[in-house]
């Protein structure tokens, strides 16, 4: 009798008020689930409207925005060349390739703080080039979202291609970019696009299965890495005084360089294992033989991308151990790794 009176319109009975209180927190978490799931869907929906409308960007285009924004901050960030000192500088003075003409170092410049540059989602132009490069890749008409798994189907560590531009930063989207929107080197890109789709190759060891399958985008990283270490040691300027030129060449070594990696991929049945040591053959070749790698791409360019690839000869030294992706000797600077 002395006992005090319930909430209205709880029941009387303890236990009958503890079920009923639970149910109205799990209606709450249901409602707030359901609110949550709508807002999901319709920043999905708003960003998926928004990609499928921004126009494919052409390089040239996204050059130019390059070449009028505010980079300063990226500029300072720049180191020009390699900093020798001691014998090593002088030999490089005596001996070394001949120094990058005034003209052109203004563009060199620019290359390297294209590198500097992070990815920017507030950046129309940067998120234009992330679009142009998911539709020509993938063929697709259609958008996609900013964040998510299709990245990984690209060759990207994860859901978000921003994390893998270290070293590169926009650089890294510029040249692949250029890859997919040249007419001479979209089938290229294509044809290795798919290589890095194939699964599994059988290995000599009984012990594990040996992947074919290697991160596109994440091979493209790499080898715009070994492009920027190249001119900065200076050895593109020979080609790029002759042609007048510097980001061009870039643009025409990296893509000479995949070729190259396309070609000893396939003809050679190369796994993900023998990744590190042919980053490194790139890293030689674009140092030390770009003129030859350069040639190679025209002839290929000449002869049209039609159907396959003429089987290329044993590179030297083919049948040593292969050095694997996550060797800890291979440094980041100045050689190349698959991050």
């Amino acid at each position: 009798a002395n006992s005090p009176p319930h909430p209205p319109g709880l029941p009387a009975s303890p236990n009958l008020q503890c079920a009923f209180l639970l149910a109205e927190i799990s209606e709450e978490l249901r409602r707030a689930q359901e609110e949550w799931e709508v807002v999901e869907e319709i920043q999905s929906g708003l960003w998926g409207t928004l990609a499928n409308a921004a126009p494919l960007i052409s390089f040239n285009e996204a050059l130019q925005y390059f070449q009028t924004a505010d980079l300063s901050e990226c500029r300072k960030k720049v180191q020009v060349t390699v900093r020798r000192q001691g014998l090593a500088a002088l030999i490089h003075f005596l001996f070394g390739p001949p120094r990058l003409q005034p003209q052109l170092q203004g563009e060199r410049e620019l290359a390297l703080a294209m590198a500097q540059c992070g990815l920017d989602d507030n950046e129309r132009v940067h998120m234009r080039i992330l679009q142009t490069i998911y539709k020509k890749l993938t063929r697709s008409r259609l958008g996609c979202p900013r964040y998510g798994a299709h990245w990984e189907e690209l060759g990207f560590q994860g859901a978000d291609p921003g994390t893998d531009l270290r070293g590169t930063g926009m650089l890294g989207l510029m040249q692949l970019l250029y890859f997919v929107m040249d007419a001479q080197t979209l089938p290229l890109a294509h044809e290795i696009f798919r290589l890095s789709q194939h699964e599994t190759q059988a290995c000599p060891s009984p012990f594990f299965a040996c992947s074919l399958h290697f991160p596109f985008c994440i091979m493209s990283v790499n080898i715009t890495r070994i492009v920027i270490q190249a001119l900065r040691e200076e050895c593109l300027s020979r080609e790029c005084n002759r042609r007048q030129q510097v980001i061009a060449v870039l643009n025409d070594l990296y893509a000479a360089a995949f070729l190259q990696l396309y070609r000893l991929w396939k003809w050679q049945h190369k796994t993900i294992a023998d990744s590190g040591f042919l980053l490194k053959e790139l890293e030689f070749s674009a140092k030390k033989k770009p003129k030859q790698l350069l040639k190679s791409l025209e002839a290929y360019v000449n002869r049209g991308a039609a159907d396959g690839l003429p089987r290329p000869s044993p590179a030297p030294g083919e049948e040593m151990d292969f050095t694997g992706v996550c060797d800890p000797q291979v440094e980041l600077e100045g050689e190349a790794r698959l991050i």
